[in-house]
């Protein structure tokens, strides 16, 4: 009895295995921009940098909560909740989750954009935060 109460005690504190890097999120981003346009050639850095910026005739950038670095903590734009940094570099949980990292970029995009976020916009920004060292 005691043996499986381990086994499985030790199970729930097991680390996910489905963890997964940012590298992972690039690679699907790419499948899916050259499926959304079959002129896709890759994802820039700057064109991300831009993108977290811009307002894109919002209230909100991306930068309103995250802040101009993404290295920095950020912090929500009305609730005033602390964000931990966005930078990979800087917090090794971002860009892990896959159902996290779809959850905040859906939302974040309609609060920002009016729409989801397409996967050439996904892969700019994440491009453009493992930039941020």
């Amino acid at each position: 009895m005691i043996k499986l109460f381990l086994f499985l005690f030790g199970f729930t504190f097991m680390p996910a295995a489905n963890a997964e890097m940012p590298q992972d999120f690039l690679a699907r981003y790419i499948a899916e921009a050259k499926q959304q346009n079959p002129l896709f050639n890759g994802f820039d850095p700057s064109r991300g940098e831009q993108f977290f910026m811009d307002r894109h005739g919002s209230e909100w950038s991306c930068a309103s909560c995250h802040t101009d670095d993404p290295k920095g903590p950020g912090k929500h734009a009305e609730t005033q909740k602390p964000i931990k940094p966005m930078a990979p570099a800087v917090n090794p949980e971002r860009f892990t989750d896959a159902l996290k990292v779809e959850k905040w970029y859906k939302r974040s995009c309609k609060d920002i954009l009016g729409r989801e976020c397409s996967a050439q916009e996904k892969g700019d920004v994440l491009a453009y935060l493992l930039t941020k060292k």
